[in-house]
């Protein structure tokens, strides 16, 4: 099965139980525009109603994952020009939640399995969309930024104490250091990561499809009795909280959060050998 003729942002493709579901913006790194996080909602609701589809399987074209929200190209200017949303508001924040929680929560309780093929960049809106699937395989040379984000899941990812290291200082975790943190399930080389990722979804297949419904609801119904979903309707509360009292935090001159920024220049002082690692 191909993609729907509107589909433009996302590439949607089926291979025997296998559904793949691309962000197709490698010109921005992928960057999530409202328009790419509509056409994915499309998708995830064509795998689901494709009775032959078993598995889904994300990621991302031209060698990143996601590098986070859309925070200015010219696809997404026009975009927010035509729905006429302010910078407060009830109409801003029912459309702000939609795109940063709701939608996230309802793929996160998807019916069928999901699995993140995460290489390159998987920046901030990049480790939400990784964060809402069910399994994360990476590439070797995949970085993880996560922070204090709209979709607030992070003590539950990688544990609340590692979550304020991270959140305090700013960096990116490598693909290793985010599968010690229980972040990522499994890290190959490269040139081995989709050959892997296939062979695993294709067991997946094998499995009775009620069983693996079934473990998916109890899993994620053990993460709600102990607070989840609440927690991410809070979180996103805080979230906008901060972003009030410290207006955009964009880097100036630049479609960059400060946080992206500060992390940014720490890689590069850790490649040039100015900053150790732990």
């Amino acid at each position: 099965m191909t993609a729907p003729a509107e589909l433009t942002d996302i590439a949607y493709s089926t291979d025997g139980p296998i559904a793949w579901i691309t962000f197709n913006r490698p010109k921005y790194r992928n960057a999530q525009s409202w328009r790419l996080l509509d056409e994915f909602d499309t998708a995830m609701d064509l795998a689901d109603a494709d009775e032959a589809v078993q598995v889904i399987i994300v990621r991302g074209a031209g060698g990143n994952f996601s590098s986070g929200h859309d925070l200015g190209t010219p696809e997404q200017s026009e975009a927010r020009k035509a729905k006429g949303i302010g910078d407060a508001g009830i109409d801003f924040y029912n459309n702000f939640k939609h795109y940063n929680l709701d939608l996230l929560l309802k793929w996160r309780n998807a019916r069928k399995p999901t699995i993140a093929m995460v290489e390159g960049y998987c920046i901030f809106a990049g480790w939400m969309m990784a964060a809402c699937v069910d399994i994360v395989f990476a590439a070797k040379d995949a970085l993880f930024l996560p922070a204090l984000l709209e979709y607030f899941s992070l003590p539950y990812d990688i544990g609340t104490r590692k979550a304020k290291e991270l959140m305090f200082e700013s960096r990116f975790l490598t693909a290793d250091e985010a599968m010690e943190c229980g972040f990522v399930n499994r890290v190959y080389d490269l040139a081995d990561l989709e050959r892997e990722t296939v062979n695993y979804a294709l067991r997946v297949a094998e499995n009775a499809p009620m069983n693996v419904r079934m473990a998916k609801v109890a899993a994620n119904k053990s993460q709600d009795l102990m607070g989840y979903t609440a927690s991410l309707e809070s979180g996103l509360s805080d979230y906008m909280l901060m972003m009030t009292n410290q207006g955009s935090g964009r880097v100036q001159g630049m479609r960059r959060l400060g946080g992206v920024d500060l992390a940014v220049r720490g890689l590069k002082g850790e490649r040039a050998g100015l900053t150790p690692r732990e």
